[in-house]
């Protein structure tokens, strides 16, 4: 039987999903950060408006990942939107 907290985690997790939306990765010269962007997922993210009436979609990419991808660890990582 699960306790109060992993019940609250479990909603926590089903509440905060992920929307993956591209991958990073280093160039072959190894002097840029190569970012493949899903035109049909960044569609689907949510955006925010400025005071200035500019929008923005806020996405992610987790340091750690991203850190291993530029030490060559990884050859790639994932973009994504935290979605509410």
């Amino acid at each position: 039987m699960p306790t109060k907290k992993q019940e609250e985690m479990n909603e926590e997790k089903n509440e905060n999903s992920s929307l993956l939306v591209g991958y990073a990765r280093k160039s072959n010269a190894g002097g840029a950060l190569k970012l493949s962007v899903n035109t049909d997922s960044f569609a689907d993210c949510q955006t925010y408006v400025t005071s200035d009436g500019q929008v923005y979609a806020q996405l992610l990419i987790s340091m750690r990942a991203l850190n291993k991808v530029l030490d060559g660890e990884r050859a790639v990582t994932t973009i994504s939107q935290i979605q509410d």
